[in-house]
């Protein structure tokens, strides 16, 4: 089957055919997190997104390097240049190490991706490892002009950039308006040129945790160039897929390239810049800032007030894939639980493959071409939503279509003769690949194992109050092959691990 992906390139503006600079290779470069708290679930939608991406991106045969970073440093509070390293203010809060803070929400993000499903990335690139790089690629923007030192820190000059360049091509906003809503705001920030300006080194103050040496100052770097520097140390000048949330786009990604366009690199960084959507709470987008935000933690285990209940990682991972990523979703208990049917049904589906056999004794017709040209459109119809601009709702919806056929011909087994071998195996490995290997959604345990075992013991001890001897052995040696033996004490029926 031909596959032709086409993708949306935020820098463009339009879909376009996806063309690899370095076929078969693939760079696909993810702005991760900054690890200072819990992710929410709108921090999890990107890398979701994206996860779905490079499998489908392996699928179609090519060889992927994901490159997905860890900011455990400059991230300052407002998300420009002024405030608190949000690390360190939350490491200052807690009596600290900021390395302390930064690994133990990266050991709990490593998690959350874990059971979500997300491949885990090539390479996962810290910010305070690559501290020589960033000085490095800030050495180059002011050898050719384009930024400039002061009292220790180095600013990136915006005005100078525009003099050769566009800053505001990706978010496609203009400096003169950009400049009204700043020229009030440069108080506290007398140090720059122009309130477009932004830090590249910041001088640390003596408060500040966290600093490294530089030619210009003990200090560190600003947010936007690290994944400028290690981008590029992992992909190259320029690389295929630059992604990241829509609230990225500036002033993050737009520095991203103002950079790279100023440094030796001369480029856009990536050649597709793609965006996905905010998640939505009542309307409103789901942030820390607001407050009006769910941790995956507690989507888990149901302890947020707007949740009436817990919902399952592959529960989360559906929400998240039954829209098209340029689209918000918003969260509710009526949508999550509405994932959970829809992400039960595809589970469904999956068992239902290994009963998909034509009965004995009934013949297969001799021409299947109608059924099999029926089933290999639907096959088509699957891959036409992913090769869309990676629409994971269309592909979702064609599913179901799939498998509604599917269903249809385990009603009624005999009507398999109507259809080909090939067809029917093509469908099936058709519909198993696509949810399982590059939607991602695998069968979760559905029981809780303790319930089972509690409601098992108590048929046990039925079976003995009506003396059903026959049932209670049944009952003991079934318990005994899963390690489990039942004692039978004063206090009653209890349980132990065998230690045979």
């Amino acid at each position: 089957m031909q596959h032709s992906l086409s993708l949306y390139n935020t820098l463009t503006r339009r879909k376009e055919a996806f063309q690899p600079l370095h076929p078969p290779f693939v760079g696909v470069y993810l702005c991760g997190p900054t690890v200072y708290n819990d992710a929410h679930l709108g921090n999890a939608r990107g890398p979701v997104v994206f996860d779905v991406l490079v499998r489908y991106l392996r699928y179609l045969g090519y060889t992927v390097r994901y490159v997905r970073n860890i900011t455990d440093v400059g991230h300052l509070e407002s998300d420009a240049d002024e405030g608190e390293d949000k690390i360190s203010k939350m490491a200052r809060a807690a009596q600290l190490e900021p390395m302390q803070v930064a690994e133990y929400y990266a050991n709990r993000y490593h998690r959350y991706m874990e059971v979500l499903g997300c491949v885990p990335p090539d390479i996962e690139p810290r910010a305070s490892g690559h501290i020589t790089e960033q000085i490095g690629l800030i050495q180059e923007i002011l050898d050719n002009g384009f930024a400039y030192e002061v009292n220790g820190s180095v600013y990136f000059d915006v005005p100078r950039y525009n003099e050769q360049h566009r800053y505001g091509k990706l978010s496609n906003r203009v400096t003169e308006e950009l400049l009204a809503g700043t020229r009030d705001n440069l108080a506290g920030q007398d140090e720059k040129h122009s309130p477009l300006d932004f830090a590249l080194w910041k001088k640390a103050s003596p408060v500040h945790l966290m600093h490294w040496p530089s030619p210009w100052s003990e200090g560190f770097p600003g947010w936007h160039l690290e994944c400028s520097a290690m981008s590029r140390k992992y992909l190259g000048a320029e690389f295929d897929i630059h992604g990241g949330g829509l609230d990225l786009m500036f002033p993050h990604h737009e520095c991203e390239i103002a950079q790279s366009q100023a440094s030796h690199s001369h480029s856009d960084e990536a050649r597709v810049w793609m965006h996905n959507n905010m998640i939505t709470v009542n309307g409103q987008k789901m942030s820390k800032s607001l407050g009006n935000f769910i941790t995956i933690n507690e989507l888990f285990d149901g302890s947020n007030a707007t949740l009436s209940q817990a919902y399952s990682p592959m529960t989360a991972r559906f929400f998240l894939l039954q829209a098209q990523y340029r689209s918000p979703v918003d969260v509710s208990d009526e949508a999550l639980q509405a994932a959970r049917k829809g992400y039960r049904k595809l589970m469904n589906g999956l068992r239902l493959l290994e009963k998909l056999r034509l009965p004995e004794g009934v013949e297969r017709q001799a021409d299947t071409s109608t059924a099999d040209a029926e089933l290999r459109k639907l096959i088509s119809d699957c891959f036409a939503g992913l090769n869309d601009d990676l629409n994971t709702a269309r592909a979702i919806a064609s599913l179901f279509n799939l498998l509604r056929k599917l269903n249809g011909y385990n009603a009624n087994l005999a009507s398999l003769a109507a259809v080909s071998e090939a067809a029917l195996q093509e469908a099936m490995t058709t519909y198993s690949t696509l949810v399982t290997d590059i939607l991602g959604l695998v069968d979760e345990p559905r029981a809780n194992a303790e319930q089972l075992l509690g409601l098992t013991l108590q048929f046990y001890q039925e079976a003995k109050t009506v003396k059903d001897y026959g049932k209670v052995d049944e009952i003991r040696a079934a318990l005994k092959e899963q390690g489990i033996v039942i004692k039978d004490t004063k206090a009653g029926v209890d349980w132990a691990y065998s230690e045979e």
